[in-house]
């Protein structure tokens, strides 16, 4: 099978590898859409897995089952079509009981096993029967897991948030992630969503994902014209959706007393934020943060997207071949991209590659 390769910090490459061992209770998938998340970007472009090369990423995908194992008892069957959740909590360790799945202690890490760059993925026993693949809808295509997986993210985060129709939410970052935030704030009855970003094009028709304000950071103080909306006080809720240190330490000046911030985005490693904990102190601020989400955003984020209240397809900027990953990478990191689902069974010039 044909696969995208990472052998060291943007060293990308299109290869032929065998095609995967299905284990004895687990599957094999053909992928036919994998989202490009920005943690495969930075992992693909920076030395994320030194003296461990080659490696495979990918972890937003959905397909066909190709075969199931023979120990496999299941109800699913080969030309189903699924989605398959990489990561998927026990249930039974300290954390899952403690209501924290998202912090798993046996959550089976994806990033050490093969991810869906690739033609076909093995899906491990354990994430078989933690209920990790999951039937898609026939009237939805493939690409919809590229929005439901991150939204998974996005409801952990309004969940502890608490999001609700008293609420003006400040969104920094236009990203895909930011969008999805919006979106996800407007239907838990946000009263007001203010979004702020310092690249133009990517505030380019954000008013669909329900944004109600926009600030471009890179014409206008953000801080004073946030405060200017909210009458001195700030924002109820903010959400830092960037991997920036300066929206971070923005962030503060922004929230009202006794408000509540989320760092959403992580910012790279080894960069330190450096925060006025005077401004916590005496506005009594919550700062918190946040990766992933439990069962109960999980399965929201599935429900969203196969109910239609969320259309996938306002989320998806285009498609691209799996070989194209290069330049598919570059579109995002110029922001030209909400979110590119790439197609592993397309050559480069979008003919469908037949199956041997």
């Amino acid at each position: 099978m044909k696969a995208i390769l990472q052998y060291g910090p943007n060293d990308l490459r299109y290869e032929d590898i065998p095609y995967p061992k299905c284990e004895p209770g687990g599957m094999i998938m053909k992928v036919m859409a994998v989202g490009l998340c920005g943690s495969d970007i930075r992992n693909l472009t920076t030395d994320s897995l030194p003296g461990k090369y080659p490696h495979i990423w990918g972890h937003e995908h959905a397909g066909i089952i190709k075969e199931v194992g023979p120990e496999y008892k299941g109800e699913f069957k080969p030309g189903d079509r699924v989605i398959y959740w990489a990561t998927r909590a026990c249930g039974q360790c300290a954390e899952c009981r403690a209501g924290n799945s998202n912090y798993c202690l046996n959550k089976n890490e994806y990033v050490m096993r093969q991810g869906g760059f690739a033609q076909y993925i093995p899906i491990p026993e354990v994430i078989v029967q933690r209920g990790g693949v999951v039937r898609l809808p026939d009237e939805l295509g493939f690409e919809a897991y590229s929005v439901i997986e991150p939204m998974l993210s996005v409801n952990g985060c309004q969940q502890r948030l608490n999001v609700n129709f008293r609420d003006t939410v400040l969104i920094c970052g236009a990203g895909p992630l930011g969008c999805l935030h919006a979106k996800v704030a407007k239907i838990r009855g946000a009263k007001r969503v203010i979004m702020t970003e310092i690249s133009s094009a990517r505030l380019e028709g954000v008013e669909k994902f329900g944004v109600d304000v926009k600030i471009d950071g890179s014409k206008t103080d953000q801080i004073e014209e946030v405060l200017k909306l909210t009458g001195g006080r700030g924002a109820d809720k903010v959400i830092v959706a960037n991997p920036s240190t300066i929206s971070q330490q923005q962030s503060l000046k922004m929230c009202k007393p006794g408000g509540i911030i989320s760092f959403f985005g992580g910012v790279a490693k080894g960069a330190m934020t450096e925060i006025d904990s005077n401004i916590i102190h005496y506005k009594g601020l919550t700062i918190m943060g946040q990766t992933g989400g439990d069962a109960l955003a999980q399965d929201t984020a599935q429900d969203l997207v196969f109910s239609g209240r969320v259309n996938y397809k306002d989320f998806i900027t285009c498609t691209m071949p799996l070989c194209k990953i290069s330049e598919a990478i570059a579109i995002c990191k110029a922001g030209k991209a909400i979110k590119i689902a790439l197609h592993p069974w397309d050559d480069e010039n979008g003919n469908e590659i037949k199956e041997d």
